[in-house]
Order: structure tokens, then sequence, then C-alpha cells
């Protein structure tokens, strides 16, 4: 069904065990399609944005800058609902912890390890206590529709 596609924005601005933010995104990616993949139970096919450092929005003034990318997924033969959103949610969730995020413990819009948000999937609407879709502040962050639109043209093979 790739009139329902669905997207998530990648970030990070603190180092994990993989080093320096850019490569904290570079190892999640295959563990990011890997976990697509389990979750839908198929192949998908996976477009991506480049690289993007941009400036923290919102948060603590002094922290670092961030490293952000944003990958497309297209395929999914599953009807999106909330038990599969939340599902993804908390596979999303999983990986971001895996990476050493800890949700209780930081502060909002703080630095962080790893930030996987879903933004949208189709024309799905969805407001739960746990996640909205499409992401409700999407429309309001350069550092997301930049590589959103990279990853909807797929016009940037991503080189990282």
């Amino acid at each position: 069904m790739d009139n329902c596609p669905l997207a998530v924005a990648l970030g990070s601005n603190r180092p994990t065990r993989f080093g320096a933010p850019r490569n904290t995104l570079m190892a999640v990616r295959p563990l990011l399609e890997r976990c697509f993949a389990t979750w839908s139970g198929q192949e998908l096919r996976c477009s991506w944005s480049l690289l993007h450092y941009t400036a923290p929005v919102g948060g603590p003034p002094d922290q670092p800058h961030y490293c952000n990318a944003v990958m497309l997924v297209k395929g999914i033969k599953a009807q999106p609902n909330e038990a599969h959103a939340l599902e993804l949610l908390d596979a999303l969730q999983s990986l971001e912890h895996d990476f050493g995020r800890d949700r209780c413990a930081e502060q909002r819009w703080g630095p962080r390890p790893l930030d996987l948000d879903l933004l949208f999937w189709g024309e799905f609407r969805l407001e739960h206590p746990r996640l909205v879709l499409p992401h409700p502040r999407m429309h309001l962050r350069r550092f997301v529709l930049e590589p959103l639109l990279e990853a909807m043209h797929g016009t940037h093979p991503p080189c990282w």
C-alpha cells in the first residue's frame, strides 16, 4: 500500500557506545530497518534522507547540535490502526533504550542519545496519550521537513 507511507524522524546529540551522534545514526539505521521488517512481518522499501546538523529547538540553551535524518517506509500491508501504531512505538522506544535513552530521567527537549519519532502513517489520525499522529509539531520543524522531503523524493541517496 504505497499510498500509506510511514515516516520516522531520527535525532541524536549525545554520544553513545557507537561514538558521536553521526555514528549513532549510522549504527541504528540497519537496526531500524530490521525493526520495521520484524514489526510488519514483510520486506519493506525504505528511503533515507541525508544527515543534517541542526541547532536544538527548545530545551536547555547550551546543549550540543543534533544530527537528524528521516526514514520513509513504503509497502506496509497492515492497515494503520491504534494497536499497530502503539506496537511500533514500543519497538522504537525499546531501540532508543538500547542506545542509552532513559525517558524517565531526561529533560523535555533536552539532549538525548537517540530520538525516534513517528511522524505519520499515511492519512491515519491518532490521538492517544502516548502517541499523536501525524506528529503535532512536524510542520514547525525545519530539521524534520527538509530531511522528510529528501526521503520522499529519493533524490539524495544517503552516503552516511
